[in-house]
């Protein structure tokens, strides 16, 4: 592992995501033998600044299935001392004397860079901001179609819903951009479109894209589908027809048999729960594929120390 914090996707190269995949695939199996003790003098502290149960219980339980132990917050900027002034940077560097690698979540856009800059222990980015990057769920979400399509090169990857601030579709779009003859769609209301950063990066890389504001046939020839949630909300127009952006029985019949539906989920309305019963849906499979993902990056950054 030649990367000391995990701060954003662009820091993966392909033989270092194959590495990282192979070591995955060993998590599996530890797992299915009920977990391992070799990392029990390892303490793992999650200082998150906004909630998200999901991505913080997959990240103690990859810490605990290794056999370490955790120090958790889940509303730090309510608790802790950042009420009074403290800067990111200064609790940082206090949080690094009692912890051995510390999993961030900030509302700020930057904000495990900040800490990655003064941190004395690796700092792993478990989101940041509302238009930053989010590289645990990109990296298990291109664990989850390797597995699932057997390959990464020659995919046709359709994402789907608010890309301007989805983390989770930005920075799964920098690693997919690493592979050949890949092809991406971005389908999104128009003040929702994926950010031209990520467009420039694809093109700089020579990567082939679309972005449009419906889904039309796309969906009928794409390998995978990647859906997020949309905000009414952040709407222009609360009126807006938002079915065009959501998966149903009639969406699925347009599909092909051999693709996959991915969602980083929570979802709402963008799912129909019928869809839950159909094997191209692998949802939930991903979210299980996170706890090996990350038990695997905390290995690799805890032996890099």
């Amino acid at each position: 592992m030649n990367i000391r914090h995990l701060v954003e996707s662009q820091q993966f190269t392909v033989p270092l995501l194959m590495e990282l995949f192979e070591r995955t695939r060993a998590m599996e199996k530890i797992v299915a033998r009920g977990g391992t003790r070799d990392y029990e003098r390892s303490i793992m502290g999650t200082l998150f600044y906004r909630p998200s149960t999901r991505t913080r219980f997959s990240f103690e339980s990859a810490m605990h299935r290794l056999g370490g132990r955790v120090l958790s917050t889940e509303h730090a900027n309510e608790f802790s001392s950042e009420i009074e002034g403290e800067k990111l940077e200064d609790t940082i560097r206090i949080i690094g004397h009692y912890c051995d690698v510390i999993v961030l979540r900030h509302h700020e856009d930057g904000g495990a860079r900040r800490a990655a800059a003064v941190s004395s222990v690796p700092v792993i980015n478990a989101g940041d901001g509302t238009g930053g990057q989010h590289p645990t769920q990109a990296l298990l979400d291109l664990y989850t179609i390797y597995r699932e399509c057997r390959t990464l090169d020659g995919l046709s990857v359709a994402l789907i819903g608010a890309l301007d601030q989805g983390r989770t579709a930005r920075s799964l779009a920098y690693l997919l951009g690493k592979f050949d003859r890949t092809k991406l769609y971005f389908i999104a209301p128009e003040e929702m479109q994926i950010k031209p950063d990520i467009l420039d990066y694809l093109d700089k890389h020579g990567v082939s894209y679309e972005c449009s504001a419906t889904a039309g046939d796309i969906l009928s020839h794409a390998d995978v589908v990647y859906q997020t949630r949309i905000d009414r909300a952040r709407l222009q127009k609360s009126d807006i027809d938002l079915t065009p952006y959501n998966i149903d029985g009639a969406v699925l019949s347009r599909m092909k048999d051999d693709a996959i539906i991915m969602h980083p989920l929570p979802r709402s309305v963008e799912i129909d729960h019928a869809v839950d019963d159909d094997p191209r849906a692998a949802y939930f499979r991903q979210t299980q594929n996170g706890l090996y993902v990350r038990m695997a990056l905390l290995t690799m950054l805890l032996e890099s120390e």
